[in-house]
Parts: structure tokens; sequence; C-alpha cells
């Protein structure tokens, strides 16, 4: 681990804090997992289309973004009226911990292949962030990963995550190195620890590390122990490719996103209360059956 000199703290733009762009606010939605109902979906391409550019974008991170959204004061918030649309949406459920739930996860995940189901550790993870105001000290740019097992997130792998071993057991990941093996049902408690260990290890101010792997040796000593990697975990897969997959239809989402039309034809097609998955390699995987 290398220590990375930073001069600035981490601007990375959320709902609460937009990034102020040529054809105004970017807004980032965090949606851990990727996960996020048909519903939510149509209710937030409402808010674009009343807002916006009308359109709803994905990101690397598998999060959702909208663009255009109108400013407020100095530029560095949205205006009321929009930001209290958004919140209405469900997707803000807190304005202190907008940045920071950066949950990313095998999107097949419970509904074909893998060795686990993370879907419950996902959802263990964000009530912890959610949960702990010392967390949402954490950089915007901070990223957890959980793979299942099927080597999907390989490449994705930045600052704290798992791969799954077996249905009861991971390894943990601690920025480029590999971590204890804990059990499945401890994993969320031993990541929100680990990131609650890098705050404290971090330091303050606009100099200090947003990542794992930019902490000095003694810093990243004093996180974790670096171990071997299990037997099974060094694995890999290519992404996921899009069109008909096990478990679902993955379509691909262009760099200008999708309008509310093509949102709707999706919750028409579907329940509503289906929850769909947007995916890292900008996607979005609908599944074949309500999850």
């Amino acid at each position: 681990m290398a220590s990375t000199a930073r001069s600035r703290p981490d601007r990375c733009p959320g709902i609460v804090h937009p990034w102020p762009a040529e054809d105004g606010g970017l807004v980032r939605i965090r949606v851990p997992g990727g996960r996020v109902r048909l519903a939510d979906l149509v209710a937030l391409a409402g808010v674009a289309g009343r807002f916006g550019d009308g359109r709803v974008r994905t990101t690397a991170r598998a999060n959702l973004q909208l663009r255009a959204m109108p400013l407020a004061g100095s530029g560095d918030r949205l205006a009321d009226d929009a930001l209290d649309a958004l919140e209405a949406t469900g997707l803000l459920p807190s304005r202190a911990h907008d940045r920071i739930r950066n949950v990313m996860v095998s999107p097949q995940t419970g509904l074909a292949g893998g060795r686990a189901d993370l879907r419950p550790v996902v959802a263990a993870l964000d009530a912890l962030l959610l949960g702990d105001g010392t967390l949402a000290g954490l950089p915007g740019r901070f990223l957890f990963t959980l793979d299942d097992g099927r080597g999907d997130l390989a490449e994705r792998h930045k600052d704290l995550g798992l791969v799954a071993l077996d249905d009861a057991r991971a390894q943990l990941r601690v920025g480029e190195h590999w971590g204890e093996v804990v059990a499945l049902a401890d994993a969320a408690d031993a990541l929100a620890g680990l990131a609650r260990r890098f705050l404290a290890v971090r330091g303050a101010g606009p100099t200090a590390p947003w990542h794992v792997d930019e902490l000095d040796a003694p810093s990243a000593a004093r996180l974790a122990d670096v171990v071997p990697p299990a037997e099974g975990a060094d694995v890999s897969s290519p992404p996921l490719p899009f069109g008909p997959v096990p478990g679902g239809e993955h379509v691909a989402v262009g760099e200008d996103g999708v309008d509310a039309a093509t949102i709707a034809a999706w919750a028409a097609d579907n329940d509503p209360a289906t929850t769909v998955v947007v995916t890292p390699w900008h996607g979005v995987l609908i599944p074949e059956e309500t999850t």
C-alpha cells in the first residue's frame, strides 16, 4: 500500500452534494448492491423529467445519476423542491450518509449461480452504514465490493469487501490484500468494523487518504493483518454479457441513460414491486421473477 498526497477533501457528488456541471447539477444516487424497485425507478424518472433532462443514467459503480438538476445558493446544493422530490422517492434514507453507501455486489447473487446469496449481507451492511454517524465520515469514493464467489468483481475490488468461499464463509478483502476468513453471518459487522478502523487510522483534514491503498505503511498495518488467499478465494470471471442470462435479462444502458417511457415499459412488463439490479457494466438486470 502506498500513500497518496491529497490537497482537498473528496468532492464525489451525491444528492445532498451535487456536482455543478455545465448543464446544471449532476446528482448521484447510491443504490447499495445496485438493487432498486421498479416503482422507485419510475418515481426517479418522474423527478428527472420534472427537474432535469428527463434521463436516468447508470454508473460504473452500479449507482444511478441525474443531470441538469437545478442548483441553489452558490451552486453547491440542489434547489429545495428538487431535493424534496428526490427524498420522496425513498432513495435518500439519510442525508448525512448520502455519499457513503457505495456497496457493489455480484449482480446475479441470489438469482443464479454463485456460492452464496449475498443480498442479506448487502442489506445488513447498508443498515450498519446508515445507523452509524461515525461512518458518515467515509470518503465519497470509498467502495465496498461483495463477490459471491463467481469472480465477476475481481477487477473491481478497491477498499473493503469479501469473496464468498461457500454458503457460510467468506474471505475479507482489505485494499489490494486479503484479510481474515469470517462467517457470512458476521461479514457485515466485520466490514463495518474495518471501515471504522480505516477512519481512525487515516487521520483528518483535506489531506487524509480516500482509499485503503493510500494509507502509509504504519497505518495500513494497524488496519488489518495481511494473510494469503484461502482456497477458492482468488477467482475471476468476465463481465456479465448483455441479453438473456441465468436469472433474467441484462439490458444495456447507453451513455445517455434511459427515459421515463423505457422505465415505464419495464414496470408494465413486470410487477412494479420487482427489484431490478443496476450492474457495474452500465446495465440493468431484470430478474425472471419478483425478488
